[in-house]
């Protein structure tokens, strides 16, 4: 009777640590040389405005995180 709950609760758990780690991913990006400043990174400042679009840095990221995914989904 109480098993979606269960389900609803273990799916709760896997979320927030999922938010965490994205946080301490993000949090710890700041420190990486480059990341965010790659080739391929448009910045676009004017005088009341920055528009900055990661290209370059989306696909690297991209990669990474594919290439961790299927080695940790071969089993």
């Amino acid at each position: 009777m109480w098993a979606p709950l269960e389900n609803f609760g273990k799916t709760l758990i896997i979320i927030g640590f999922a938010i965490a780690f994205f946080g301490v991913i993000l949090y710890l990006t700041g420190k990486i040389p480059y990341v965010g400043r790659l080739p391929g990174d448009i910045l676009i400042k004017k005088k009341n405005m920055v528009i900055y679009i990661p290209i370059a840095t989306s696909l690297l990221i991209s990669i990474v995180l594919s290439l961790i995914l299927t080695l940790f989904s071969r089993r």
